[in-house]
């Protein structure tokens, strides 16, 4: 089966988040732009990408700003597609692995709401200390296509820069939560997350919902254990707690419990890791969690935990190991896909001042506050559509890579046997394959039929065959 027509028949389960039909028939049109672009330069390299006439430039702008998609209901119906037709997501204990991380993208616009002043805690010596640009937050899923292991994105938001009112005090760990909960996933899931999200509000509000958190503990962690329970009868409250355990000292004052186990980290083979496991209580939590003291013989020392004690210390180390192809997936986004490269600016905003922090809208009017949120729900499609685009290219790999290769029609290097196509060979196989898709009127449908509507055949070299 050609890779398009798997393409589009996952595209259409979106159809039900758009109120008007030419709306569905823009947002394809931009995530095929999104899928086999050449270049990064915003909504022109989709125009160029698929060969359109420059009136679809203004179409499209108008496209992003539009009230007939509600972006929610496409984030949920974007994480039911995944569920239901990835073949291979990975589980532990019944449940599916979420990763969580933010990222941090430069914009230079002065006119662009949302950007502030932000500190990047980087090791690259590439990347400023500082940038002004847009803080996100990010949700994606783990799934297994051969060998290789894909992040697949579900959901990307703007968390920082804008307040709407100076009684909103949410915290970023509040606005993950409330982005997992509005997913409304069917399957119960494991959530896995660096340090800074292994905190109270993080871990209440997933066993609220009864899920769990599998996380990197700080250095400086500490837990109790069990209080000691007298016989004979005291005045006063019982102890909630025991002995405070200080974790990193764990490794001195516990080491006849260390055992020595074989690596289960992705990628690593022939590799023993010195392991403690122990079932601490933390304050704010009101059950035990399943901590993990990992010694590396490369990496050193490292403390994870899970809030679910019926996870073996293996598959809490297994799942913590995948954390990082939440990292990879950020940079095919970047690079690959270009889901951070809108260009779209406020004309009446007042201009970001540089080392400006957070925008304060209470005292705005209704009609600049209006303006604000319309501009960055904008940001957010675009960023969502970036997001289903490179989710699309990496299930079109799995679905059919066999296809993938045959359309390639390059040489690549890293070609192994055993891996995925990545999601930049996949998209310069579909690019390569189009030609072909837009022809058949049978696989193509209305899709076909508007693409071939809005094309400027001056510049469509590989789509001159539709005169």
């Amino acid at each position: 089966m050609n890779s398009w027509t798997i393409w589009y028949e996952l595209v259409k389960q979106l159809r039900p988040a758009f109120s008007r039909a030419v709306t569905f028939q823009w947002f394809v049109v931009s995530l095929a732009g999104f899928c086999c672009r050449i270049d990064l330069m915003g909504v022109t390299s989709i125009i160029r990408s698929l060969g359109l006439k420059s009136s679809c430039y203004s179409r499209l702008l108008k496209f992003y700003h539009s009230d007939a998609v509600n972006l929610n209901t496409l984030t949920k119906l974007w994480a039911k597609v995944i569920l239901k037709y990835h073949p291979n997501l990975i589980t532990m204990n019944g449940r599916i692995l979420l990763v969580a991380d933010g990222i941090k993208k430069q914009k230079s616009g002065k006119k662009m709401p949302a950007v502030k002043l932000l500190h990047q805690e980087s090791e690259s010596n590439t990347k400023a200390e500082y940038i002004l640009g847009h803080s996100c937050q990010a949700i994606g899923i783990l799934a297994k296509t051969c060998k290789t292991v894909f992040c697949i994105p579900i959901v990307n938001r703007i968390h920082e820069g804008l307040v709407e009112s100076n009684r909103d005090k949410r915290t970023l760990m509040d606005k993950l939560i409330k982005m997992v909960q509005e997913i409304e996933l069917e399957s119960p899931y494991y959530l896995v997350a660096d340090a800074y999200y292994g905190n109270k509000k993080i871990m209440k509000g997933l066993l609220d919902e009864n899920q769990h958190l599998i996380c990197r503990a700080r250095s400086n962690a500490v837990a109790f254990e069990e209080p000691i329970i007298h016989d004979e009868s005291r005045r006063g409250r019982k102890k909630k707690y025991g002995a405070k355990v200080k974790l990193r000292e764990i490794w001195d004052e516990k080491s006849d419990l260390i055992k020595e186990v074989e690596s289960p980290v992705y990628g690593e083979s022939g590799v023993k890791l010195k392991v403690i496991t122990l079932d601490l209580t933390v304050k704010y939590c009101n059950s035990k969690v399943r901590f993990v003291l990992v010694d590396h013989p490369n990496r050193g020392r490292i403390i994870l935990f899970s809030t679910d004690t019926s996870l073996d210390s293996l598959s809490i180390i297994k799942a913590y190991g995948y954390r990082f192809k939440i990292e990879v997936s950020f940079k095919q986004a970047i690079w690959t896909i270009g889901t951070f490269t809108y260009r779209f600016w406020m004309k009446e905003m007042k201009p970001t001042k540089r080392k400006k922090g957070d925008t304060y809208l209470h005292r705005e009017s209704q009609k600049y506050r209006d303006s604000v949120k319309r501009k960055v729900n904008a940001y957010h499609l675009y960023i969502q559509t970036g997001v289903i685009a490179q989710g699309l290219l990496q299930m079109v790999a799995t679905l059919s890579a066999e296809c993938v290769w045959l359309n390639f029609g390059s040489w690549i290097r890293t070609v192994r046997p055993g891996l995925a196509p990545s999601e930049k060979v996949t998209s310069v196989s579909m690019r390569n394959s189009l030609p072909e898709f837009l022809a058949s009127e049978r696989s193509a449908g209305t899709f076909g039929k508007f693409i071939l509507k809005n094309l400027d055949l001056s510049r469509a070299e590989g789509l001159l065959f539709a005169s």
